[in-house]
């Protein structure tokens, strides 16, 4: 999906929510929920965008309508220590493209 793909989306209200994927390496991946599909958003090569932070995440969203967003880190800790038996789910943080903080 495209970034003019996700805005019209947004517009028609069609978006359940968007997921803000932090990887290793100061990576993020951005896919948006739709109600039975999941799609990564792309550059215009069909890459995956690279969002640099969340800041830029908002400043590439300042004009589309409020939007659920979480942010989805997998639990380093738990992996590296393996203490937890049985399955770790990432780390999920609602995420306000709106408010600066």
């Amino acid at each position: 999906m495209t970034l003019k793909e996700l805005l019209q989306l947004a517009v028609e209200g069609r978006i359940v929510e968007l997921e803000l994927l932090s990887l290793e390496g100061g990576i993020y991946l951005l896919r948006v929920r739709l109600d039975r599909e999941v799609f990564t958003l792309l550059d215009e090569s069909g890459h995956s965008f690279r969002v640099r932070s969340t800041t830029h995440l908002r400043e590439l969203l300042r004009d589309v309508p409020r939007l659920p967003c979480t942010l989805i880190q997998q639990v380093v800790h738990d992996e590296m220590c393996g203490q937890r038996e049985g399955l770790i789910e990432p780390l999920r943080l609602p995420l306000f493209l709106d408010e600066p903080w």
